[in-house]
This record gives C-alpha cells, sequence and structure tokens, in this order.
C-alpha cells in the first residue's frame, strides 16, 4: 500500500499523547499510592494534559488531510455500529474531552476526596477522572489498530499484533515523553517514567520484530494465474497491464525499491528502539528529550514500513513484473 503521510503524523501523534496522558495517570497512583499524599504540583498534571491535547489535535488535523472532501468529515462517526473507522472517530474527541477534564481539575486544584479506604488512603475526583481517561485511551488504541487489523485480505495487518504493536509504541513514546517532560520539572516521578519508557521500548521491540518475522513468512493465498483466470500453469508476466499511471498502480503500491524498504527497517530499528533504550539508560534531562524526538522519527519509519508492507492483491496484476 502507499502510505499517506497525513496518516503517518495521525497515528504516531495521538498515540504519543494517549501514552502522556496514561503516564500522567500512572505517575499520580504511583504517588497516592506510595506515599499517600500528591507531592506534586498540580500544574505539573495541568500543563502534561495540555501537550497530549497540543498533540491529539495535530494528530486531529493532520487527518483531515487524508479526506477527499473534508467539508463531510462529519459523516465519518455515522457507521459506528459496523466501522472503526467511526469508532475511531468518535474515541478521539473522547480522548481530548478527558484531556482537558483531568487537566483542569488539576489547574483548579479540585481533588476533593470522594472515597476513603480503611488503609487511610482516599480516591479523589483527579484520579477517579484519570481512570476513565485511561480506559478512553485504552479504546482509541484499539480502534486505531483494528481499523487495519479488520482488513482480512491485507495479511499483513490482519493480526491481533497489529494492535498490540500500536498500544505498546504508543506507550513507549508516551512514557518517553513523560519521562523528558518530568525531567524539565525535577519531578520525583523522573525515574518511574523512564523505567516504565524503558520497559515498553523493549516490548514495542519485540513484538514489532516479530511482526516482522511473521510478515516475512506469509505466503501468497492467489497467484497470477488466478487472478486473471488462465488455465495456464505457467505464467510470466511482462508488462504492469496499463500503458499509463491509473488510480490502481499509484494508490495499493509504495513505488519503492525493496532494498530501500529494507533500509527504512533497519532505521527504525534503530531508531524507534535501540537508540532510545540507550538514551533512556543514561537518564539525563537533555538525553531524555533526544530519546523522544529520536524514537518519534522512528516511529514515523516505522509506520511508513507498515503501510508498505499492507501488500493488496491486486498487485498481482497491476505492479509486479517480470
Amino acid at each position: 500500500m502507499r502510505p499517506a503521510f497525513s496518516v503517518l503524523f495521525l497515528t504516531t501523534l495521538i498515540g504519543a499523547a494517549q501514552g502522556l496522558l496514561i503516564a500522567l495517570v500512572v505517575g499520580q497512583l504511583f504517588l497516592v499510592v506510595g506515599t499517600g499524599q500528591q507531592t506534586v504540583p498540580g500544574g505539573f498534571y495541568a500543563l502534561g494534559a495540555f501537550i497530549a491535547l497540543v498533540l491529539l489535535a495535530l494528530g486531529l488535523l493532520a487527518s483531515f488531510f487524508h479526506l477527499a472532501n473534508p467539508a463531510r468529515a462529519w459523516r465519518a462517526a455515522s457507521q459506528w455500529r459496523t466501522s472503526w473507522l467511526s469508532r475511531e472517530v468518535i474515541a478521539l474527541p473522547a480522548v481530548m474531552g478527558m484531556a482537558v477534564l483531568y487537566g483542569g481539575l488539576h489547574w483548579l486544584g479540585l481533588d476533593m476526596p470522594l472515597l476513603h479506604f480503611a488503609n487511610g488512603k482516599s480516591l479523589d475526583l483527579t484520579m477517579a477522572v484519570g481512570f476513565i481517561t485511561i480506559a478512553a485511551c485504552v479504546a482509541l488504541f484499539i480502534c486505531t489498530g483494528m481499523i487495519y487489523a479488520c482488513v482480512k485480505f491485507i495479511r499483513e495487518w490482519a493480526s491481533v499484533w497489529t494492535v498490540i504493536n500500536y498500544t505498546l509504541m504508543g506507550l513507549a513514546s508516551g512514557f518517553t515523553l513523560a519521562a523528558a517532560y518530568a525531567a524539565s520539572w525535577a519531578s520525583v516521578l523522573t525515574g518511574l517514567f523512564a523505567v516504565f519508557a524503558l520497559i515498553l521500548t523493549i516490548a514495542a521491540l519485540a513484538g514489532r520484530v516479530y511482526s516482522l518475522w511473521r510478515n516475512a513468512r506469509l505466503r501468497p493465498l492467489t497467484t497470477l494465474k488466478g487472478a486473471i483466470g488462465a488455465p495456464h500453469q505457467h505464467i510470466r508476466q511482462v508488462s504492469q497491464g496499463f500503458g499509463g499511471g491509473s488510480f490502481n498502480t499509484k494508490e495499493f503500491f509504495h513505488g519503492v525499491s525493496p532494498e530501500k524498504v529494507r533500509a527504512l527497517v533497519f532505521f527504525f530499528l534503530v531508531a524507534a528502539f535501540l537508540a532510545p533504550m540507550v538514551l533512556l539508560a543514561l537518564g539525563a534531562g537533555v538525553m531524555l528529550w533526544l530519546a523522544f524526538v529520536v524514537q518519534y522519527v522512528g516511529l514515523l519509519a516505522e509506520r511508513w514500513v507498515f503501510f508498505a508492507h499492507g501488500n493488496h492483491v491486486q498487485n498481482l496484476y497491476y505492479q509486479r513484473k517480470a
């Protein structure tokens, strides 16, 4: 498939935003459970939620460049009963709304307790909203991944690993951003976020490598013989099927040589996973910001390869040549 850069930015930006929001809630829960009190100012969570909101908004803006008629974008939500894309269109604004609510409550200091437990701990309003925010982020991760995982005829995508990898990579980039952000505040949460980011990056690397291995072992279920309906056993294609370009030849194939695709695979494995792991292990503030930037660039390359590896069956006739 031909990767659309608007979708590359959409999926990577909202993934990092979701990971950042989840990291903020996890950090708050860690402090409440560990110390029994909030030792980080509300402004820390409010600004973090605002950064996540900006990333979500940028991702939403990028998605409009992928629409043939942006004026009708609102209709994308109308098929929510059957379409994962419609569900994503609903889930994304919901996550944005939860980011505003979570950050706003912290900014206003509205952290009144809702429940008290026997051990002296309590559940306050911001924490309760944080749990709902996590649920909304998880739902958005599932919707985004299932848009591609449900496309059965593109076997490279039609796997539960598409959802798992989207989630793991989004969480990894979000926690890496959270670690860099916490370091700029000299927050006690910096180490926690960095450790989680490292673990999630390792997990994301394992999941993505497995997907590459799985896709490399796939064998086409159809052949050129079936594509043209010919009864002959030995068929050799010598032309593309068109004298010139067409929608089929432009939209369903990336047009890049296999050597360049393999080079991009190597690049994203280093940039999205291996290099950030080293930078996260170093743990310094500047290194953490560098880790996020390098990882984000690597994830853009990873997302390009993800779409490029999607092999549409029509390419048997329109793209492959002898």
